[in-house]
């Protein structure tokens, strides 16, 4: 995948997915059921779909776009949350439903637990799409959590049957171990056909293909989609093309302090990067970069002073 040229050259990013309010509560010590545990709580925007988009702009990308939907009480403060992270929000106001909240346990070594609220995610539906929000657009990213949904699903199949009449690849983060098997390995992978770029993590690639091996797991998954990317945490990446692992990109050291997001820097790094015209093995690298950047803070988004600074 790359970037279109001379004058029909199409630049943009486009994310479909979930813009969330997370509670942040990081501990030190272990959770005591039925008393207090200290903790540091925060609360934060986030979201898979909308971390990725912010982090794409971070990294470069001119256009980002994010169509998703969140309560109407809280529109307003999500959509000026995306404007100052440099990207266009097309958000639905949900006069029923709240806006997607996620509570995130961080433990002392920064791996996170989410209890997740979906909310106005899963009412995300065919009448929120229009073919025209691809004007400019050279690639799709669709975020899982739709996929979880019977009618956000509905969404996801409507667009990416626009884009790819348009010739614009689509890229899906599977999103949560969880809930592809609540909903069903089969489903999962049905909901997959079709798309042109899978960006799993280590747990999901072994759930949706019954192997151990991450590197296996790749390779058998890009065999249904063409290029396939596991991110493996603190361990770097896999490339997978075509059956075949490509690439293994090594991990970026870093200070962890809440893993919250690291995935979907990772996401958003490699799309700027692809749509910038960079090969696979080259996108992954600024993926575990931006990976690595975003465990040093807390939440799943940019903080303002990387945002405001273009990388060299």
């Amino acid at each position: 995948m790359g970037p279109a040229t001379g004058a029909t050259a199409r630049t943009g990013l486009l994310v479909i997915g979930d813009v969330v309010t997370d509670v942040v509560a990081s501990h030190d010590s272990p959770l005591a059921p039925g008393t207090d545990t200290a903790a540091r709580i925060r609360i934060l925007p986030g979201g898979a779909g909308a971390n990725a988009a912010c982090w794409a702009a971070r990294y470069g990308c001119p256009d980002v776009r994010l169509l998703g939907r969140v309560g109407e009480d809280e529109a307003r403060r999500h959509e000026q949350g995306l404007r100052d992270a440099g990207v266009r929000p097309f958000l639905i106001a949900d006069p029923e439903a709240p806006t997607a909240t996620v509570i995130a346990l961080v433990d002392p070594t920064a791996e996170r637990t989410f209890l997740t609220d979906s909310g106005a995610v899963r009412r995300m539906c065919p009448a929120d799409w229009s073919p025209s929000l691809l004007d400019g657009v050279g690639h799709l990213h669709l975020s899982g959590y739709l996929l979880f949904s019977d009618t956000s699903r509905r969404l996801a199949v409507l667009a990416l049957e626009s884009a790819h009449a348009r010739g614009v690849p689509v890229s899906v983060d599977p999103a949560s171990a969880g809930f592809i098997a609540e909903l069903g390995v089969d489903r999962m992978l049905t909901a997959l056909e079709g798309v042109d770029v899978l960006i799993p993590n280590a747990d999901e690639a072994r759930l949706l293909t019954g192997l151990a091996d991450p590197a296996e797991a790749a390779a058998a998954l890009s065999r249904r989609v063409p290029l396939t990317v596991v991110t493996l945490g603190a361990d770097g990446a896999l490339v997978a093309e075509s059956g075949t692992v490509t690439a293994r990109i090594p991990p970026v050291p870093a200070d962890a302090v809440d893993s919250t997001g690291a995935g979907d820097a990772f996401t958003g790094a490699f799309l700027a990067a692809r749509l910038s015209g960079a090969a696979a093995a080259t996108a992954a690298a600024r993926g575990c970069r931006a990976g690595a950047q975003a465990v040093t803070v807390v939440g799943g988004r940019p903080p303002h002073a990387l945002t405001a600074r273009p990388l060299p």
